[in-house]
């Protein structure tokens, strides 16, 4: 028999999928870390950590193969706007720097405040936020200067693992794209971005196809991870365009909507297109598949936040859930902002913060647990609008995450989007779709779109035709509202960081 290992390289944990060539998943481990937070904005994980999770779960799915067994390549995804530096030693002089880290807000901001910002988003399809390495990189270079002056080398995380490995020195083209510093037209790195900040070309990684192939790594690695030393591994790509291919959204007019810890809505076009208001990223699956789309921080850690602080804790998610829809679509008038960690899009502000509006004497807790459910949808409805400006309407959504398993979340989806919502049987998108960029590298498939033969539709959510009037009418208030509070947005964050509660 014949396998494929995907790897999904995560924010809060690292996971392995031991797959036949047809999808079938035999087996599957995953190993969580930590992510380490302060009061500035910090978000690092260690190093060790991430490395010893994927030697372990690569070794946890591989006891499954038999001797005769082939396994015929090893293939990643991972999270992306990751950054490292390392001296000329390769010795690292930071953990890595994850995408939620926002200690560069100070620098982001600077950057949209004199116009320089947008110029590079239009070269390099990536918003300016905290966090891009673009920003990342300002911030080592004014506040960490130790660190930055002696920085001989910078990659991301799977470059990381790869450079443990196999000794390379590379980034994949869907990586590299989330730097902030790349041209996504040229094809390579930004001569401006790179000017700004400071970063020589001979500091960052050579740029490589998602299908490269890697052989030949240290026997000691191969036999923790039981497997030989002679396997192919695949570059792979960056999580999130991954996430359109392991839902079969790659199609155009296919939005794949993703909400788990955090949040997101893509769509795939055949080159990259910016925003002329910079509210998308464009992001390259390969060379010929671009990913449109917008992040959001707001999804189901809300909701999670919503049970602990609202409810105390003391009921269950799904407990949660059944109060909310005893409540009426547009929960009586409540609106909920869901920024409580800042927000990527589509407002693109580290600052932002959470609100309800139009609490009156009629609501309660029920009501809160619904304008939660509902505030995360409007926001990604918010996103999907700038969506279809770049790249037209919406022709088709295919919905995954943990937010499926409640079908009043999905059913609210449906209403305020007024489409239906299919869920896709596929499980384990992310590797999945490392699976077959692996099967496209070694010459097995020609064509990406084989995923439609592997991804089947689980369920469809059909819009409530009911609700439309109450969304319709709540959309453009929440919107506005959006607007208006964002003017003060920088000011309650700067007095939080004073006086606040430091979270």
């Amino acid at each position: 028999m014949q396998y494929l290992i995907g790897v999904d390289l995560g924010t809060t944990a690292t996971k392995s999928v031991l797959f036949k060539p047809n999808g079938e998943i035999v087996a599957s481990s995953s190993q969580g870390y930590t992510l380490y937070r302060d009061a500035n904005g910090m978000a690092e994980e260690a190093l060790e950590d991430i490395f010893e999770a994927v030697l372990v779960t690569i070794r946890e799915v591989s006891i499954n193969l038999e001797e005769d067994d082939e396994l015929l390549a090893v293939s990643f995804s991972t999270q992306m706007h990751s950054l490292i530096a390392f001296d000329a030693d390769w010795q690292p002089l930071t953990r890595v720097i994850t995408w939620a880290d926002t200690r560069a807000v100070k620098y982001t901001e600077q950057l949209k405040a004199t116009g320089t910002g947008i110029e590079i988003y239009k070269r390099t399809g990536t918003p300016i936020h905290p966090m891009a390495p673009l920003s990342k990189f300002l911030w080592l270079k004014n506040e960490q200067t130790e660190i930055y002056d002696h920085a001989a080398h910078f990659l991301e995380l799977k470059g990381y693992i790869f450079h443990r490995l196999f000794g390379t020195n590379k980034i994949e083209l869907s990586t590299a794209t989330g730097t902030g510093i790349f041209n996504i037209f040229n094809l390579d790195w930004d001569s401006e971005a790179l000017a700004l900040t400071g970063v020589r070309r001979e500091q960052l990684p050579e740029i490589v196809e998602p299908y490269e192939i890697e052989q030949g790594m240290p026997h000691e690695f191969a036999k923790k991870m039981g497997i030989s030393a002679d396997t192919k591994f695949v570059w792979g790509a960056a999580d999130g365009p991954l996430s359109n291919l392991g839902v079969n959204a790659i199609k155009p007019g296919v939005a794949a909507i993703t909400i788990g810890t955090s949040g997101a809505i893509r769509v795939v076009t055949d080159r990259p297109r910016t925003d002329e208001k910079a509210r998308t990223f464009t992001y390259a699956l390969d060379k010929t598949h671009w990913v449109v789309g917008g992040p959001v921080n707001s999804g189901g850690d809300v909701f999670r936040w919503a049970r602990d602080q609202i409810f105390d804790g003391k009921l269950s998610f799904d407990e949660v859930t059944a109060l909310a829809r005893e409540i009426p679509a547009g929960a009586d008038g409540l609106l909920f902002h869901p920024y409580l960690g800042g927000e990527r899009a589509p407002l693109w502000d580290a600052n932002a913060r959470g609100s309800f509006f139009g609490l009156n004497y009629g609501h309660d807790r029920a009501h809160m647990a619904r304008a939660v459910l509902e505030g995360v949808m409007f926001n990604l409805y918010m996103v999907a609008l700038s969506l279809i400006e770049v790249t037209g309407n919406l022709t088709q959504i295919q919905a995954t995450g943990g937010f499926t398993s409640s079908n009043l979340w999905t059913q609210i989806l449906a209403d305020i989007f007024e489409q239906p919502i299919n869920v896709p049987e596929s499980r384990e998108a992310g590797c999945l779709a490392a699976v077959i960029m692996a099967e496209k590298a070694l010459g097995m498939i020609d064509d990406l779109e084989v995923i439609e033969r592997t991804v089947g539709s689980h369920q469809t959510y059909q819009p409530n035709s009911e609700h439309f009037e109450i969304y319709r009418e709540l959309t453009p208030i929440y919107i506005r509202l959006a607007r208006a509070f964002s003017t003060e947005y920088e000011n309650i964050a700067n007095f939080q960081r004073q006086f606040g509660n430091k979270k």
